[in-house]
């Protein structure tokens, strides 16, 4: 009918690129799907042995990783070997980055043997890291592990590589209530904060009230230091010019 085929022209349409005038290939398409549901991360995608990184991404980590970027179909692409992956990752958030893995939830051998054996392989994003979340075990001892099992620890990577800036900064949340209209246009308000270092465990949560200089505010930030601050959707005009004021330090 006219309508399926017109369905079919469209669809068509969202599988060309519009720069190159050439067809997605499957795993960009897949790969721009990812995208949008994480606009902000720099996404690290498994690709057999490798990890690839697509578009801007591919330029922000030629850039950052001082690896090369080059043409290949519709995106620019770069790429790091799998035993490489953490150190770079660790590279990306300490440049302030988010850093997201998308790994193949199928090996090889069992997509062969499967019904689907021609589609592309299945993948998701299985971890997001950020400088406070940035932990432990699955990027440290595994990493590790991997590399003094498959290759010798003294011949595939520096333990001190590996292992230095581990994070020991707090989360921080920030949520503020003002009891009521006299309290707002003073610029009193009532202040909850709660911190957690992701490394040790460590929680500490407070509430106060504070002036409209927001000094009890200010005090516990810069003795608290955290690495990443989350703030409510909407925040006083003091307290964001405070927030401001430190993280612009």
């Amino acid at each position: 009918s006219l309508k399926s085929y017109e369905n079919t022209q469209n669809t068509s349409d969202t599988n060309i690129c519009k720069r190159t005038k050439s067809i997605y290939t499957p795993l960009e398409l897949q790969f721009m799907e990812m995208k949008k549901q994480y606009k902000d991360a720099v996404l690290c995608v498994e690709c057999g042995y490798k990890y690839r990184f697509f578009g801007e991404d591919a330029e922000i980590a030629a850039k950052e990783l001082n690896i090369y970027c080059h043409q290949d179909h519709n995106f620019m692409t770069a790429s790091i070997p799998s035993h490489r992956l953490f150190v770079h990752v660790r590279r990306l958030v300490a440049k302030g980055y988010k850093v997201g893995v998308i790994k193949q939830m199928e090996t090889a051998a069992l997509k062969a043997a499967g019904e689907n054996k021609s589609s592309v392989f299945s993948r998701k994003l299985t971890a997001l890291y950020t400088k406070s979340t940035l932990i432990g075990e699955d990027i440290l001892f595994q990493e590790i592990s991997f590399h003094s099992l498959i290759f010798g620890l003294d011949d595939s990577v520096d333990v001190e590589e590996v292992t230095a800036d581990v994070p020991d900064n707090y989360l921080l949340c920030i949520c503020e209530n003002a009891e009521n209209l006299k309290d707002r246009k003073k610029g009193d308000i009532l202040i909850g904060i709660m911190a957690i270092q992701p490394t040790t465990g460590e929680v500490i949560f407070d509430s106060f009230w504070d002036s409209a200089s927001r000094l009890q505010l200010e005090s516990r930030v810069l003795r608290l230091q955290p690495v990443e601050i989350i703030l409510p959707s909407s925040l006083s005009a003091q307290s964001e010019k405070l927030i401001k004021s430190i993280t612009s330090m």
